[in-house]
């Protein structure tokens, strides 16, 4: 059954920010548009905590009481007609012989299901940002089609963006024996490790199970809404330090030439324009990962303050959290606007049996498309955010590498 949707649609103000060109040689990037990477704020353009809510409402403020015994809410199952039209348009592309990073809604035709997925696509922006798919064949499809059919639906929902800095528009989440104490260095989804409460890179992000863990690798999901409010109620001196650009992320040396090798930033902000809203930006990973740049006096070291409401911002996303099982054949959608998510750690099986695999996408929606008005220079570009190194060109892996 599908989930509820709503009719509302994303408020609209003049554009005030400048938008930096990213156009490329469509030798290297197919459609001409390379990914824009990561950037600091426009901090002329961050509010200051007397300007944010006390209180948010509407329907991204959600509480796990109301989906956990409610699963027809946030769950749509394939129908068998959806199935023939995402395997038909899945098999004509390969049957085309277009690469995969040049998939697009043209050459992947849904013209029934798509009209769900504009819906649904709403849903994720401006309303409760979630839903959970189910019954992908994936199995039974393999890799190759499996990728080319969650591709296919991902171009209906927004545009890929690089998730690293090797190009991959098509990420996999699978354990390839990365040791994750060495957090300056590794990415935690190339890990067995737990992943805290965080929001990705880019406007929606994707995860389709392919293979499961033994133990472990659940999900966990929050309302960034309703931690805001909560935070207000119980810790306003938290929420106030969150909203203040004094917070440096992590780059992990996936930098172009000249860039930094970390962001300062804020953790909450607000939209540009009228009628703003709250959004989020958050990984503890990479706030914990710089003291090779603390010691050496580069940047500031996390006060006890900030260690503190990191903590207590985790503590709370864990306690208002809705928890859910991906099965094999379910895809997740999250909007990184305004929902957190996280990942217990896990256990695989043992050899010979594959180890646990998601396929992951990290979508864009640019403001003429419905996204968020963010403050930072790229946000009316088609691919803001993601992670980019100069020219490294768009790849599409079918496993982990």
């Amino acid at each position: 059954m599908a989930p509820a949707l709503t009719e509302s649609t994303a408020p609209e103000s003049p554009h005030l920010l400048s938008q930096a060109s990213t156009t490329a040689p469509k030798s290297i990037f197919p459609d001409g548009i390379k990914t824009s990477g990561q950037h600091p704020p426009l901090y002329s353009h961050l509010q200051p905590y007397t300007n944010f809510p006390h209180q948010i409402t509407g329907p991204t403020v959600w509480r796990a009481s109301d989906y956990t015994h409610n699963p027809e809410r946030w769950t749509h199952v394939f129908s068998a007609s959806e199935i023939t039209e995402i395997s038909d348009a899945a098999d004509k592309f390969i049957a085309d012989k277009i690469p995969l990073v040049g998939i697009t809604k043209a050459n992947f035709p849904l013209p029934h299901f798509s009209k769900f997925l504009e819906s649904m696509r709403n849903e994720l922006l401006n309303g409760k940002g979630f839903i959970l798919f189910k019954g992908l064949p994936v199995t039974e499809w393999g890799n190759r089609k499996a990728a080319v059919a969650y591709m296919g639906l991902g171009t209906y929902l927004g545009y890929f963006v690089s998730q690293n800095g090797r190009g991959h528009v098509l990420g996999h989440v699978k354990d390839l024996g990365e040791d994750s104490t060495q957090i300056d260095k590794v990415r935690i989804y190339r890990t067995n490790a737990r992943q805290f409460f965080h929001a990705d890179d880019c406007d929606i992000v994707g995860l389709l199970c392919v293979a499961k863990a033994l133990e472990g690798g659940e999900s966990d999901i929050v309302s960034s809404h309703h931690v805001w409010n909560t935070l207000q109620k119980e810790h306003p001196d938290v929420a106030e330090l969150l909203t203040k650009p004094i917070w440096y992320f992590d780059r992990k040396g996936e930098t172009s030439k000249g860039q930094e090798d970390w962001i300062k930033t804020s953790v909450f902000y607000m939209e540009t324009g009228e009628n703003s809203r709250v959004y989020a930006k958050w990984d503890p990973y990479y706030i914990k990962s710089l003291t090779r740049f603390s010691d050496a006096g580069l940047i500031p070291s996390l006060t006890l303050e900030q260690t503190l409401a990191a903590q207590i911002l985790e503590d709370t996303c864990l306690h208002l959290s809705l928890h859910m099982i991906l099965d094999i054949g379910d895809i997740q959608f999250l909007s990184n606007a305004h929902v957190l998510h996280a990942r217990t750690a896990y256990k695989d099986y043992p050899a010979p049996a594959p180890r646990r695999h998601l396929m992951r996408l990290w979508l864009s929606t640019p403001e003429d498309e419905g996204g968020w008005r963010l403050p930072f220079h790229d946000s009316k570009e088609k691919k803001r955010g993601g992670i980019q190194v100069d020219d490294t060109a768009p790849i599409a892996p079918e496993d982990a590498e």
